[in-house]
């Protein structure tokens, strides 16, 4: 699959791992790749090869800091916008904009090779732990557009409730609720709540789709309508 992105175009990305192995063991591990969404999204190299988050003052949510990141370095400059993400235990999604043309591939680079590092230090194993480099597609109809972050988001009811791709949930409410606890996904950002707020950049869809509000209505109709067929070419599955 064509790997060639384009600044300002929208693309599906998906990675998993080799034998469709675990990528992520624990809830360090997905602490740790949404650092690593944070800090390799620089066209500078990272300096903070380790990760730290901060609560607010009730525990109520996370988020990617420590003082230097806030008021001590340089802006960022990003290499992508990363308009969503979710990760489940074998596989990732992203949805991204590059804002040059090597954007992705350099996102990329250092996303799946940092991350592999870390991973292969912490569990003490050698050799490959993607399935590959990446997948990529062009989102380029509207038509897909408007389904694509929705699917996204939607993908940890595989967890709890796979018949979701066949529009077949018995218990919605149910599953919105799991949804809204899922913490490893943009989702809970989306909806206004307070999650991981500095990984990605939502004004974009938020604006799109009519704001945080609107985006909660729509998801839970998605839930019940959204067809898989109608998009299966953008899906990367």
């Amino acid at each position: 699959m064509k790997r060639k992105s384009t600044a300002g175009n929208i693309y599906h990305v998906l990675n998993r791992g080799v034998d469709k192995r675990k990528l992520f063991l624990d809830d360090s591990d997905r602490f740790r790749f949404i650092h690593d969404l944070f800090e390799f999204n620089n066209l500078e190299s990272a300096n903070n090869v380790n990760y730290f988050f901060r609560q607010n003052k009730k525990n109520q949510y996370m988020d990617i800091g420590r003082p230097y990141i806030d008021s001590k370095r340089k802006p960022r400059k990003l290499l992508v916008e990363i308009l969503a993400f979710c990760l489940m235990n074998n596989h990732y999604h992203l949805l991204l904009r590059p804002l040059n043309d090597q954007g992705i591939s350099q996102f990329m680079k250092k996303i799946n090779m940092g991350y592999a590092k870390y991973f292969n230090e912490k569990y003490q194993r050698s050799g490959a732990l993607f399935q590959g480099r990446y997948k990529l597609v062009h989102i380029n109809q509207e038509a897909h557009f408007i389904h694509i972050p929705y699917y996204i988001h939607l993908n940890p009811l595989d967890l709890i409730a796979p018949e979701w791709r066949e529009r077949k949930i018995k218990d919605y409410n149910k599953a919105i609720q799991f949804l809204e606890n899922y913490r490893w996904s943009s989702h809970i950002d989306y909806l206004g709540k307070k999650n991981f707020q500095s990984v990605t950049q939502r004004e974009f869809l938020l604006n799109y789709f009519g704001g945080t509000t609107e985006y909660g209505k729509n998801i839970k109709e998605w839930i019940k309508h959204l067809n898989l067929e109608d998009i299966k070419e953008t899906l990367l599955e």
